[in-house]
C-alpha cells in the first residue's frame, strides 16, 4: 500500500506538488493521470525517496523509502527506462542490481523472459531499441518480486504487441494482490488496463475514483480527464 499524506512540494516560488493525500490499494491497477507538468513524476520521486518533500510524507507499507531495508524486495521502480548504463548488457546490469539487494542470480534469469529479452540477454543497453529500453527497466522493476510497484509511462516506445503484453502483466500482478501504481498521459489505454484513477492537474488532486465512476453517464473517460483538467486528452 502507498499512503500519501498532505504531500507538498516546492522548488522556489513553484509549487510542483500541492497538498496531495490519497492512498493507492493493493489488489488493483491504479492509474496516476495528469497532463505534462501536473506533477506525477514529482509525485513518484518524492515516493521513492528521491526529492524530500517541503511538507507531507509518503509511505510505503507504513514507511518512508529510506527506511525499507533491500528495497528491491520491497517497492520495484521504473522512473527513467534508459538510466541503465549503455555499455553494460542486459544480463549485467540486472545482475548489478540483483547483488546489491542480495537476490539471486536466477532471478535474472526468470526477470529477462518474463519481459522478453531472452535472447537479447548479453547484449549492450545501448543498441536497444527505447521499447527494449522499456522493457529492460520493467525487468529491473520486478527483479526482488516486489509486493509494491510504481511505474512511470511505461507504454513508451511499445509497439502495439508489446502495450498488449504490458497492459496483461500490471493486471496479472495486480491479480497476485500487489500494489500496482502507473502514471499515464493515455486515457485510452488507461481504460483498458487500470480499475482506479487518481488525477491531478497542477500538483493537486482532482480525482480519486473507479474508472466507471469517473466516466459517468457519457461512459468517455477523455471527457471526464478534458473536464477536470482543461486540457486536451490523449
Amino acid at each position: 500500500m502507498i499512503d500519501i499524506r498532505h504531500l507538498t512540494k516546492r522548488y522556489g516560488r513553484t509549487t510542483a506538488v500541492d497538498d496531495l493525500t490519497f492512498t493507492v490499494t493493493p489488489g488493483q491497477v491504479t492509474a496516476f493521470l495528469g497532463p505534462n507538468g501536473a506533477g506525477k513524476s514529482t509525485t513518484m520521486r518524492l515516493i521513492l525517496g528521491l526529492d524530500r518533500p517541503t511538507s507531507g510524507e509518503a509511505l510505503i507499507g507504513g514507511k518512508r523509502y529510506e527506511q525499507i531495508r533491500r528495497p528491491l524486495h520491497s517497492v520495484g521502480a521504473m522512473l527513467e527506462a534508459r538510466s541503465a548504463h549503455g555499455g553494460r548488457s542486459a544480463y549485467h546490469h540486472l545482475l548489478w542490481l540483483a547483488q546489491s539487494n542480495r537476490i539471486p542470480a536466477a532471478r535474472v534469469t526468470h526477470v529477462l523472459a518474463t519481459v522478453g529479452l531472452h535472447d537479447a540477454a548479453r547484449r549492450r543497453v545501448n543498441g536497444f531499441s527505447l521499447g527494449m529500453t522499456q522493457r529492460l527497466g520493467i525487468a529491473a522493476a520486478l527483479l526482488g518480486d516486489p509486493p509494491v510497484l510504481l511505474l512511470d509511462e511505461p507504454v513508451n516506445g511499445l509497439d502495439p504487441e508489446g502495450i498488449v503484453w504490458i497492459r496483461h502483466l500490471m493486471r496479472d500482478l495486480a491479480a497476485e494482490g500487489r500494489t500496482v501504481f502507473v502514471s499515464s498521459h493515455f486515457m485510452a489505454e488507461t481504460a483498458l488496463t487500470a480499475q482506479h484513477l487518481i488525477v491531478i492537474g497542477r500538483g493537486r488532486l482532482l480525482a480519486d475514483a473507479t474508472v466507471d465512476d469517473l466516466a459517468g453517464a457519457s461512459g468517455s473517460l477523455e471527457e471526464a480527464f478534458l473536464r477536470l483538467t482543461g486540457g486536451t486528452p490523449r
